[in-house]
């Protein structure tokens, strides 16, 4: 077993010290290899959905629209790629909404993927370039789309036929798909003065204000009963089918100026519900990682799966964002009595959780878990051979001393350094070291060094641990987690490059990584972005003043007029 780390963190790594030259050299070379994936993409692929970077092919996947040219339409005005923008502006103007052009009859629309990569795309496009051009296919693409709305609850469904209206999807939806337009539809609101606009979004926060939340301690579950607005089941989680759900309730309330209410309160009752129950520390190392349970939190026979995604790796930027825009060291400030918030009898056994916070400053606890959760998501590439992070990893049980003798929750432990006196490290805060195993221990179940073993080795070229340490360092300001980010592009440039594109791959284990015949479209959109503004030291993008939707497409923070307020029926 090797310890020692990739050659990022030793001596070919950039040191705090070093000049802001070097950090412009760098985002050259993120801008280059955007260029070089869109080029292969307009090359092979377009007007096509994406690019397959191993075959040189296109597919369609994502409507038949041009997903990758709408993605990326906003990371081209950032980079000043004006050619690429113009050529990109023939494909926006050509696009289809009436009708999909993948198959089978009926061509149904998937609306979370398309809200989030088309309509966020050309919303955020808009915002940067002013192109009319932008709002009016915006307009097209909901009138389009909203049939998919005709539910008692107003939570969407699945997906939808703009050719006929007609509605696909099961009646139990899914958290993260009904629950992730927010942004996008009171923007478009903002921007056009449309009242049905505004309604949609608001449809989805009403549901979930009155939403029976008494056995999950306030936290959305995954699975929703559309038709009622109620929850079906119990499973909480923040990764797959739930993370972008949990994201919005923070970003509308900062979007809109900081005047929704009821979005705040729906996210600190989250975020608490995280904190208490579903952060824990690995065995080894000490990472701390957040997982998912079903059932109940207080059911005897729930359990935490203690699998960790890495869909789950935005969570420490949110983290991280909410501790830096909001006073949660003086919730007073913003009208929230953490009392009120838990009250037992709306919220069951939430109000303990609720009592055990209020002798924290929450700002710090929520900076703690979010360094801590950006620290393991990190050195999960870091103990790659490819340096490049694995899809999901199980942590490997306990044995003996924590409770359960299986797991060990995270705010237990932070509360034994607390009433030790604060002496030592906060627990999960330590700076890991990476362990990059051979293939022969890798193979072995005797080793344990790494707490984790892959559940699915593959990497997706995913963004949300380069949108976390992008967060971390404008927030505060350690070069640390740029240095970081930059290993992480040099690993895609080294491992994924082809001669078109970038390449996802099926495992991280080996290296050179194996390849697949994948470029997803939020490669350009997500990945690159924050990769190109981790090197800007300029902070054009300042976390007061722009929101990023969960496809990383930036939307400026704004305030209702008097004139809207009245409009909107907004208290």
């Amino acid at each position: 077993m090797s310890l020692l780390p990739h050659s990022w963190q030793s001596g070919s790594s950039p040191t705090p010290t070093q000049t802001a030259k070097l950090w412009e050299e760098r985002q050259q070379r993120v801008k280059k290899a955007f260029v070089h994936a869109y080029n292969g993409y307009e090359k092979y692929a377009a007007p096509m959905d994406e690019l397959k970077p191993l075959s040189n092919v296109g597919l369609n996947n994502f409507n038949g629209w041009g997903v990758t040219a709408f993605d990326a339409l906003d990371t081209m005005l950032m980079m000043d790629l004006k050619d690429e923008y113009q050529r990109a502006l023939n494909i926006v103007r050509d696009a289809d909404f009436t009708t999909s052009q993948v198959s089978p009859v009926p061509r149904f629309v998937p609306f979370f993927e398309t809200v989030i990569r088309y309509l966020g795309g050309l919303l955020s496009a808009y915002a940067l370039s002013e192109d009319r051009i932008h709002l009016e296919r915006a307009e097209d693409l909901v009138r389009s789309l909203d049939r998919v709305f005709d539910t008692p609850s107003g939570m969407p469904y699945y997906a939808v036929d703009p050719a006929t209206g007609m509605q696909d999807g099961p009646k139990i939806g899914i958290l993260a798909e009904i629950a992730t337009l927010q942004l996008e539809y009171t923007y478009l609101a903002k921007l056009t003065g449309k009242m049905e606009h505004f309604n949609r979004s608001q449809a989805i926060m009403n549901t979930f204000a009155s939403a029976d939340l008494k056995e999950t301690n306030g936290m959305f579950p995954i699975r929703w009963n559309i038709t009622s607005g109620q929850p079906f089941n119990y499973h909480l989680s923040v990764g797959a089918q739930a993370d972008s759900a949990h994201e919005y309730l923070l970003k509308l309330y900062l979007l809109t100026g900081k005047t929704d209410k009821a979005s705040l309160e729906m996210y600190i009752r989250a975020t608490t519900s995280i904190i208490m129950h579903l952060l824990y520390l690995s065995p080894e190392r000490n990472l701390l990682y957040v997982t998912d349970t079903d059932n109940t939190i207080f059911d005897s026979a729930a359990r935490p799966s203690h699998i960790f995604e890495h869909l789950s790796c935005f969570l420490p930027g949110l983290l991280a964002l909410g501790a830096h825009t909001l006073p949660l060291d003086n919730l007073d400030d913003l009208g929230i009595d953490l009392d009120k918030l838990g009250n037992e009898k709306m919220f069951g056994y939430a109000g303990k959780g609720y009592k055990t916070l209020k002798g924290y400053n929450l700002k710090e606890l929520h900076m703690w878990a979010a360094e801590g959760l950006a620290n393991t998501c990190w050195v999960t590439y870091a103990d790659q051979p490819t340096g490049l992070g694995p899809d999901e990893i199980s942590i490997i049980a306990w044995k003996g001393a924590p409770p359960e003798n299986k797991s060990y929750l995270w705010i237990d432990a932070v509360d034994r350094w607390k009433r030790s006196g604060g002496r030592g490290t906060i627990p999960g805060l330590a700076d890991p070291v990476p362990v990059i195993y051979s293939e022969e221990e890798r193979l072995s179940s005797k080793k344990t060094e790494r707490d984790y073993v892959l559940r699915k080795a593959g990497y997706l070229l995913r963004p949300e641990t380069v949108e976390s340490l992008y967060l971390l360092w404008r927030i505060t300001g350690d070069e640390k987690w740029r240095q970081r980010g930059w290993g992480i592009f040099e690993a895609i440039e080294r491992e994924t490059k082809t001669m078109s594109g970038y390449a996802s791959l099926s495992a991280v284990y080996t290296t050179p990584g194996i390849r697949i015949d994948s470029m997803p479209s939020y490669f350009l959109a997500e990945t690159l972005k924050y990769l190109y503004l981790l090197c800007t030291d300029k902070d054009v993008y300042p976390l007061d003043k722009w929101v990023f939707n969960t496809e990383a497409h930036p939307f400026p923070i704004f305030s209702w007029t008097e004139a809207e307020r009245t409009q909107f029926k907004l208290e």
